[in-house]
């Protein structure tokens, strides 16, 4: 699930990463997730770089940033004794997680050095009914059985629990596109915006969640902050955040 090949950003060396924030130190850009600012931040992408979206300090992109605001203000994350299952678990996020004092914090992956247990989404090794939290962002448009993992999460949760499930979407398309028949690499990057992704998701992946038996809001969380916040924070304004309860 984490095991796609990362521009070289994600490979520098430990000991370059503070030199090029150093470098890029300023007051234009800020990571909400460790308070640092920077003149800009870097570009990333597959094939087609975006401008100003990598934070040096902590890795993040724009969807790391958002959903670090949305946690902290509008869910019970970062205060309530909460027990958390964190599929392929982001640089941005791993070690902060892991040192709360309040979560009982599981990782999880198929392949990750980061992951305590190493497991197929489809096929989980855990009990019914067993987190109060479930984050899983851009996993499941790695996933060829959507279905099946999604309803592995929904049966791995608690209920009255809840879940971050974030994805790469064409909120413009209607309804999910697949196409097998697809197989050069460089053009499924193209189409699917990386060479291994099984689809693009439209607005029906909400009501995918629903038939699940999720309840859903799709939350355009960017619109509820402050304009200039969205440009310091170098946020995606139509990022949508699927926030999901059993």
């Amino acid at each position: 699930m984490n095991t796609v090949p990362r521009p070289w950003l994600i490979r520098m060396s430990y000991w370059v990463r503070p030199l090029m924030a150093f470098y890029l130190k300023g007051d234009t850009y800020t990571d909400p997730i460790d308070g640092k600012s920077f003149k800009s931040f870097l570009p990333y992408g597959y094939g087609k770089q975006r401008n100003n979206v990598l934070s040096p300090s902590t890795l993040s992109l724009e969807r790391h940033r958002l959903l670090w605001l949305f946690l902290k203000s509008e869910t019970n994350f970062f205060q309530d004794s909460l027990k958390v299952l964190h599929f392929a678990p982001e640089q941005a996020f791993y070690k902060r997680f892991r040192k709360q004092e309040n979560l009982e914090y599981t990782t999880t992956d198929i392949e990750s050095p980061l992951a305590d247990v190493k497991a197929d989404i489809c096929n989980l090794p855990f009990k019914d009914n067993e987190f109060d939290v479930i984050l899983c962002n851009h996993v499941l448009e790695h996933i060829k059985d959507d279905t099946k993992a999604m309803q592995e999460l929904f049966r791995v949760m608690k209920k009255g629990g809840w879940g971050v499930f974030q994805i790469p979407q064409d909120l413009n398309r209607e309804e999910t596109f697949e196409d097998d028949s697809i197989t050069d690499p460089k053009e499924r990057a193209k189409i699917f915006g990386q060479y291994d992704h099984v689809r693009v998701y439209g607005r029906d992946y909400f009501d995918k969640l629903r038939t699940i038996g999720f309840k859903v809001a799709a939350v355009p969380y960017s619109k509820k902050i402050a304009p200039e916040l969205v440009e310091r924070f170098a946020l995606d304004i139509n990022e949508v955040i699927p926030f999901c309860h059993k």
